[in-house]
């Protein structure tokens, strides 16, 4: 079982607006970012900002969808084998060039003793 984080919330501090601006800005970069708020708050040392951001990776929707589509591709390239062959409009066939030719399969055959 895969451990995925959904989502994270992130809070920094900034001395001034300006500060709490450059972290939201950077944030902004980030295509996972879903929210941000900058607030104002003070204590008997003065004024600060806190800047609380939220992201969002991914839902447990789309982490499902996105195995199943794995799984569908798995499927669908699985290797065949054997003699690959094509089959001619009259329904006689031919064999893909570059592949064993009939002589040799023969002769394979009486080794699997």
């Amino acid at each position: 079982m895969a451990v995925k984080e959904l989502n994270s919330k992130e809070q920094h501090y900034a001395d001034t607006r300006e500060e709490a601006g450059g972290i939201v800005e950077e944030a902004k970069d980030d295509v996972y970012l879903t929210s941000f708020k900058i607030s104002e708050k003070h204590n008997k040392y003065g004024t600060y900002f806190l800047v609380d951001l939220a992201f969002s990776y991914d839902t447990p929707r789309e982490i499902m969808e996105s195995a199943a589509s794995r799984k569908e591709v798995e499927e669908v390239t699985e290797h065949h084998e054997g003699v690959e062959y094509s089959v001619n409009p009259d329904g006689t066939t031919e064999v893909v060039p570059g592949q064993l030719e009939m002589d040799e399969i023969n002769a394979n055959e009486g080794d699997e003793e």
